[in-house]
């Protein structure tokens, strides 16, 4: 038997050797032997690892040029530094509210009419009953995530185009006159929701279908012998046990707040509906890949990024004031 001192008091442990008693309440003696046991499950580490240090913090050193004037034939060491200058031409620049109004409105119904469609469609395929039918509609939503947007535009362009378009075809026969969907400021933000809900929804159902499928079947039962129907026990059993799930995905949801998406919005742009479609991601391509002005549009990228930041941390933080665990 072994007797451990632990502030003032002790703790007596039998059968358990003097050695490893030591060890485990040694953290630096501990920490090195789960390395040293665990240490191939490391090694498959080292790919993500790799990746995220290449791709997503190398290329953050690039962020120093909002505060420059680069120049590609002076490099980022040799550019004049002018600080938060193109900042306040952003800032200043009759453009900006125009932009900020269009990408907010497209973020708020992302928000109110996206986020909850996976939800919604993962609560229905859990009802299911039939697996075989369940696996069936599975397949069958999941299939537009693995569609490009030129490949969602051009079936867009199909159904509305006033040329032959089958949605205009059923429109003038209704309403004996057509409407340019395509063309229409109106309608564009529509187009844009319905695009994404189509090619989206199926795919996010995965996460939440995963969360669901950890749902103890006893609490159904037990609800079922109360006499609640099957409204209420999806009401008071199954979105109780996703609740952690949708808040933690809605707040990486808000961390990507203002990036509407660049091939959609630019492939579903044109000269008629620019007013309402103009955004900050096909703003930074035409001003930075069009025009060359690479600070300007780094400034305008990094400003996303750092509203992105402040509503993760006030989301997380507000998710643990209502007593949720948030994502840190």
């Amino acid at each position: 038997m072994a007797t451990v001192k632990t502030e003032g008091t002790e703790v007596e442990y039998s059968n358990i050797p003097s050695k490893s008693i030591k060890e485990n309440l040694n953290p630096k003696i501990s920490r090195f032997r789960r390395l040293r046991r665990d240490k191939w499950l490391y090694f498959l580490l080292i790919p993500g690892v790799l990746y995220f240090l290449i791709f997503k913090y190398a290329p953050m050193w690039g962020v120093v040029i909002a505060f420059q004037d680069y120049s590609p034939f002076k490099g980022v060491l040799g550019s004049e530094w002018v600080g938060v200058e193109h900042f306040k031409n952003f800032f200043q620049n009759p453009d900006f509210g125009r932009l900020l109004r269009n990408t907010f409105i497209l973020a708020v119904l992302d928000l109110v009419f996206f986020f909850p469609a996976p939800i919604i469609l993962a609560l229905l395929l859990n009802e299911l009953r039939v697996s075989w039918y369940k696996r069936t509609v599975q397949t069958f939503v999941y299939v537009p995530h693995f569609m490009s947007w030129v490949i969602i535009a051009s079936i867009t362009y199909i159904f509305f185009t006033t040329s032959g378009g089958v949605v205009n075809d059923i429109v003038s026969a209704i309403y004996g006159k057509e409407i340019n969907f395509l063309s229409s400021p109106d309608w564009f933000r529509p187009l844009i929701m319905g695009q994404i809900i189509w090619k989206e929804t199926g795919w996010g159902t995965i996460i939440f279908l995963a969360a669901l499928a950890a749902v103890d079947k006893e609490q159904y039962e037990a609800a079922i012998v109360d006499g609640a129907g099957r409204f209420r026990r999806v009401w008071h059993v199954t979105l109780p046990a996703v609740r952690s799930t949708i808040v933690v995905l809605l707040i990486l949801r808000l961390g990507n707040f203002l990036d509407t998406g660049f091939q959609q919005i630019y492939l579903m742009t044109n000269s008629l509906n620019r007013s309402v479609a103009d955004v900050f991601d096909t703003y930074v391509y035409f001003i930075g890949i069009t025009q060359g002005a690479y600070s300007y549009s780094t400034a305008v990228g990094l400003f996303k990024a750092v509203v992105g930041i402040i509503l993760v941390l006030g989301a997380n933080k507000l998710a643990k004031k209502v007593g949720q665990e948030g994502i840190f």
